[in-house]
């Protein structure tokens, strides 16, 4: 459902990464199942096979390329919908241990199906992540959280950065044109520093990624409540 192993490769290797037969064959079952589920279950607008290559793994992979992940790596996908960046991230880093949270239960039971078909483990999440992240098993406890979403930085931050421990950091995907310095004093108020904004092309499409490492414990009061966030961003 991907294109062959060799023009895969070739695509891969054209960004500095590379690919196993073993993952190419994780990553077209991956994307076979996506377009078939996505027939029942709105997951995707992208089901062309070079298309989902480069738009949904490619780009989530290249995330390893500009953040060192450390080996063993709890990782929260935050809004993970169809699985990404987690998932195409732990076909390609084995060792990473993955938790995917959305809203929606019908995105968790793909993901649950998928993850059990390409025999990947990972936890699963069904709920808010304002209302999670309050959680004693849950706050603080990752080395990484990522989200690769549309909303703004600031709403992503509050979020995003109260599951990250100390030391740890949140990755944002962005696309090329907010200005991201409107989401400092968020990353502040939650306990974080903007470490890093790169701006970079894929495939000729122009992207962003934020790493914002977290320098102290997040304030009890965050995140605030569904309604309040939704009234005023920080």
């Amino acid at each position: 459902m991907i294109p062959d192993f060799a023009l895969c490769c070739s695509e891969f290797e054209s960004v500095g990464l590379q690919l196993s037969k073993e993952q190419y064959d994780k990553l077209s079952a991956y994307a076979k199942f996506l377009v078939e589920y996505n027939e029942k279950v709105n997951l995707t607008a992208i089901t062309d096979p070079a298309e989902i290559l480069r738009k949904h793994f490619i780009d989530s992979i290249f995330l390893t390329k500009f953040t060192d992940i450390p080996t063993n790596a709890a990782i929260i996908d935050v809004g993970t919908g169809a699985g990404f960046p987690s998932v195409p991230i732990k076909i390609y880093r084995p060792d990473v241990n993955i938790t995917l949270l959305d809203s929606l239960n019908k995105r968790i039971d793909f993901l649950k199906q998928l993850c059990q078909r390409i025999e990947i483990d990972a936890d699963f999440i069904h709920g808010r992540a304002e209302d999670y992240s309050k959680k004693p098993e849950y706050r603080e406890k990752f080395d990484v959280s990522c989200a690769r979403a549309v909303a703004n930085m600031s709403l992503l931050s509050e979020l995003c950065i109260p599951f990250v421990k100390e030391n740890g950091c949140f990755i944002a995907m962005k696309g090329p044109n907010e200005d991201i310095s409107l989401g400092t004093h968020a990353v502040e108020l939650l306990g974080g520093s903007i470490e890093r904004e790169t701006e970079y092309k894929l495939f000729d499409e122009d992207r962003k990624i934020v790493i914002v490492r977290k320098i102290s414990h997040t304030p009890s009061k965050y995140p605030r409540n569904s309604s309040q966030i939704k009234k005023k961003t920080l």
